[in-house]
């Protein structure tokens, strides 16, 4: 039987290239001279690091543009609030891999408002769909392409 998978991944090489490009970025830039502003990589944590809240502010632009140009979904992004304390002003942002229950249980039953023939089912961080015919999977990852579900959203494993 036909299937293929709903996932939401980060290629995390791609993402510490960005990461190294942002911070390459920002020490040339003039308006960050001598400020210590970077970017901390943590896994699936990114800590934006400066002096002040409105330089975490511009270096959102460059973070969202180096890691756009890797290829990788922006819409992956959390930014947390900036804290400051005495002359350091620091963000949390994560970065969103797997779908959630909840963005799972809003995939399915898209599918089946849609009566498709084809089925749904939660598996750890992803989605399966199986379905008779080819036709009826390609019908639904093009209505999931439509949809807006907060994550980007591939489509791994299409099995004949």
């Amino acid at each position: 039987m036909p299937s293929f998978d709903v996932v939401s991944q980060v290629d995390k090489h791609e993402l510490s290239n960005a990461v190294d490009q942002c911070n390459r970025e920002i020490t040339n830039r003039f308006d960050f001279k001598d400020s210590g502003a970077h970017v901390e990589q943590q896994e699936r944590e990114l800590t934006l690091v400066a002096q002040a809240e409105f330089q975490i502010k511009q270096m959102h632009d460059i973070l969202r543009a180096r890691i756009a140009k890797r290829g990788i979904d922006v819409a992956c992004l959390e930014f947390g609030e900036i804290r400051t304390a005495g002359q350091e002003a620091r963000q949390i942002v994560t970065v969103r891999e797997g779908i959630d229950t909840d963005t799972a249980r809003k995939i399915i039953k898209h599918i089946k408002d849609a009566k498709l023939k084809v089925q749904a089912a939660i598996q750890q961080e992803q989605v399966r769909i199986t379905g008779k015919q080819r036709d009826d999977l390609q019908d639904t990852i093009a209505l999931l392409k439509k949809g807006d579900f907060g994550l980007p959203l591939q489509y791994l494993n299409f099995r004949d």
